[in-house]
């Protein structure tokens, strides 16, 4: 028979307290008792009590009724009387022990030699044992010390059981993988259809989890399943919901995590997460493992003021470049990755066999915005009033979340109005509370401020519409909003491209405000400083990036390099673009100030019908100079679902 080696036991953190806990008492008591004994300590009997008192040799006397004991603290000049043979030294405290007879003739004893003059030190009587309170301030600090370490080491642990360093987050276990395991046989909430829009990339997200429920149907014909998928796009267009509804809809295990997760304070944690991750990955492998802004661990490396210092987000890098393409062999784990940033991230993780498809999540288009609405309005009560076509076209370049934020005020508006159901009017309120923000309808204003105000939003809606490419008006308000003291409602055509001229008429109308307080008033005011802001950096984007400049045409000077020191043009050309920026804005300034001379009556009457009525919509502005000379599909469509709300 073969013997059988012991099982030897296995090493525990509560071992080693054990071991720290005896190691301190035994220094403790050992110095306890070191210090009684270089002072000394004996008992004596009671004769020889009396006598040392007698003696004068007696600092002052502890007295147990309890026990019957006294302790009898020796003076220092008498040492050597008391204790002939015992060194001590100089200073220390000494004491002697001994019973007593009764109470009555110890207090009688004490008081005689009080008299007499050979005691005069302080007599404590006591009732009971101090060996508890001498056992808590002999022990207690290393019992409370011991309490807070233990304390300390399970937090750390997250809560585990405290051996070998707890649960998964113990000190000893910093470099694990923080991912969040969603196993395949675990229930998701999110699947594809609860993803509305995006259809593009929903297709190729759902070909990545074809690519792991058939392999066969794409690798027979000799292709290889892609490695990696970076999710591109605006915030809030959906990305994580779509790693989300890959869960959810992926019969795999699903490891999600963020980019931050990867990253610490201590050097090697986060290459080590790498590590741990990705053998995790290849143990329940086919996987899904999807990283969250990955941009706060896939950032160029030699970027910024390190000057290609190794730091431990490059190093992080560098492990996670590695798993993903190295010498090992990842078959079956597929890597989602989402950022808003994807122009800062480093070039080797972006090249082919490590993410090989980027899939671009952009800003849902008025179809696109038309399916968000109808899952977002399941679970809110409407009324008949409600056109999801109509709320689509009011809400151009929101995004999956803002219209989520649009329902969900909604419904909050009509809760606060009492209502039964959230209708039309309550969705166009919401729309203009994200936009604009909350109508300040307590804020106080003069006459004459409310009659610029009323000039100024009149030229913006006059000029917006008199010009064939300047977006349709949808309502104008001279109430105070958010920051603003009066706000323009429009409804932007969605363009794939935009011309120079739809440009400048959009600059034109921008400027129509502060045209009209000029024209109309003979002063200007700091009401336009939002519009100047705009209308400055559209120009300036039109000559230095678009090209579109007279004197410097087909020119770009757009550089993404995020710390770029340096122009890409010289001094002279920087004068040049700066003229030619002052020549467009002023020839659009002056352009709407002439628009607004031709038509000073129509304007008048809309300003007067602001200060009266204080909002006015696209039809009382039709009224005034009739329709648009160039309408569009876009006018029409609002025209009647104004008309169809009235």
């Amino acid at each position: 028979m073969s013997k059988q080696k012991p099982k030897l036991p296995q090493f525990s953190l509560t071992w080693l307290y054990v071991v720290i806990a005896v190691v301190l008492g035994f220094l403790i008591l050992n110095g306890g008792t070191g210090s009684l004994m270089d002072g000394g300590s004996k008992e004596v009997t009671y004769s020889q009590f009396k006598e040392y008192v007698r003696n004068g040799y007696a600092s002052k006397i502890v007295v147990n009724k309890k026990e019957g004991t006294l302790v009898m603290y020796v003076q220092p000049q008498h040492l050597r009387d008391v204790f002939p043979t015992t060194k001590i030294k100089p200073g220390a405290t000494s004491v002697v022990q001994a019973q007593y007879p009764s109470n009555d003739k110890l207090e009688d004893f004490v008081e005689q030699e009080h008299e007499a003059g050979h005691f005069s030190g302080d007599v404590k009587y006591e009732n009971g044992s101090d060996a508890i309170s001498n056992f808590f301030w002999s022990f207690g600090p290393l019992i409370l010390i011991a309490i807070f370490w233990i304390f300390i080491m399970r937090r750390m642990g997250g809560g585990g059981s405290g051996s070998s360093g707890g649960g998964p987050m113990g000190i000893f276990n910093v470099g694990r993988s923080r991912a969040q395991l969603v196993d395949k046989d675990e229930a998701s909430k999110v699947t594809f259809k609860d993803v509305a829009g995006q259809a593009g990339a929903k297709q190729e997200v759902q070909e990545i989890v074809e690519f792991l429920k058939n392999p066969d149907k794409y690798t027979e014909l000799g292709g290889k399943i892609p490695k990696g998928a970076l999710l591109v796009g605006p915030p809030g267009t959906g990305k994580t919901l779509l790693a989300k509804a890959v869960a959810g809809e992926a019969d795999v295990p699903f490891f999600s995590m963020s980019g931050s997760d990867f990253v610490e304070m201590f050097v090697g944690v986060g290459a080590s997460r790498v590590r741990d991750l990705f053998r995790q990955a290849k143990e329940k492998a086919p996987c899904i493992i999807f990283i969250d802004e990955i941009d706060a661990v896939g950032r160029a490396r030699s970027r910024g003021m390190q000057m290609g210092a190794n730091d431990e987000r490059e190093s992080t890098l560098n492990q996670l470049l590695t798993e993903m393409d190295g010498f090992g062999t990842n078959s079956g784990v597929i890597i989602l990755a989402a950022t808003n940033r994807a122009d800062i991230l480093d070039k080797a993780l972006l090249r082919a066999g490590r993410f090989d498809r980027q899939i671009h999540v952009d800003l849902p288009d008025v179809n696109e915005r038309k399916e968000i609405f109808q899952v977002h309005l399941r679970p809110v009560k409407t009324d008949d009033t409600i056109d999801i076509d109509f709320l689509a076209r009011q809400t151009p370049g929101f995004s999956g979340a803002d219209i989520a934020n649009v329902c969900n005020e909604a419904a909050l508006i009509a809760a606060r109005n009492s209502k039964t159901a959230v209708g039309k009017d309550d969705f166009l309120a919401a729309v203009d509370r994200i936009i604009g923000g909350l109508e300040k309808k307590t804020k106080v204003m003069t006459a004459e401020e409310k009659r610029t105000i009323a000039l100024h939003e009149a030229g913006h809606a006059t000029i917006s519409w008199l010009l064939q490419y300047a977006n349709p008006l949808v309502k104008v308000t001279i109430v105070p909003r958010g920051r603003a003291l009066g706000a323009a409602w429009y409804l932007p055509e969605e363009r794939q491209i935009t011309t120079r001229e739809q440009m400048l008429d959009e600059m034109c109308a921008t400027l129509g405000g502060r045209a009209a307080e000029e024209l109309f008033t003979g002063h200007i005011s700091s009401g336009a400083m939002n519009d100047l802001e705009r209308v400055t950096k559209q120009a300036y984007s039109m000559i230095a990036y678009m090209g579109m400049a007279d004197d410097l045409p087909n020119i770009c000077y757009y550089n993404n390099q995020e710390y770029s020191f340096q122009r890409p043009y010289s001094e002279a050309t920087a004068q040049l673009i700066d003229q030619e920026t002052q020549k467009m804005i002023a020839q659009q300034y002056q352009r709407a100030k002439d628009i607004l001379s031709q038509h000073t009556e129509g304007h008048a009457q809309l300003a007067q019908l602001l200060v009266e009525r204080e909002v006015i919509f696209a039809e009382d502005v039709e009224r005034i100079f009739g329709p648009r000379p160039w309408s569009s599909r876009t006018d029409e469509l609002l025209s009647e679902e104004v008309k169809s709300g009235e």
